[in-house]
């Protein structure tokens, strides 16, 4: 069985184009392959630069995205934030749009993610007529 992993996620420029304050659209699959990594019991946190209304407004827009985190700006749900302690949070991984190289395409995320990659169709074998001129000779 794959290792499950904590994975945190960025809320704009990742899951929605970035339009901070407003909710800008989806990013294509970011939502599809969210729920597939959650299928197979990945843990989600979302981490991002929101706070108050404009965090509990993309919240509820990954849930109506069919998408609830198990912690929101925290390494678990309990956690209590303090001003003496870091924010930074305990996560396998982040994915985000400011990663040194970008964000790659969904589909590669999760194809990285879990080490799998999708079957290349099979080619029409070509004839090879050039050889078979020499061959009459």
């Amino acid at each position: 069985m794959p290792k499950l992993l904590t994975i945190a996620v960025d809320f704009d420029g990742t899951l929605v184009e970035n339009r901070y304050p407003e909710i800008g659209k989806p990013i294509l699959f970011a939502f599809e392959t969210l729920k597939k990594l959650q299928q197979e019991g990945h843990q989600l946190i979302l981490w991002t630069y929101r706070s108050g209304v404009k965090l509990e407004e993309a919240v509820a827009f990954c849930e109506s995205k069919g998408i609830e985190f198990y912690a929101v700006n925290r390494s678990y749900p309990e956690e209590e934030y303090e001003n003496g302690i870091s924010r930074k949070i305990l996560a396998d991984l982040f994915i985000d749009d400011r990663n040194i190289n970008g964000l790659p395409p969904w589909g590669e995320v999760y194809h990285q993610l879990t080490n799998s990659r999708p079957e290349a169709p099979a080619l029409p074998q070509k004839k090879k007529r050039l050889l078979n001129i020499f061959k009459k000779l």
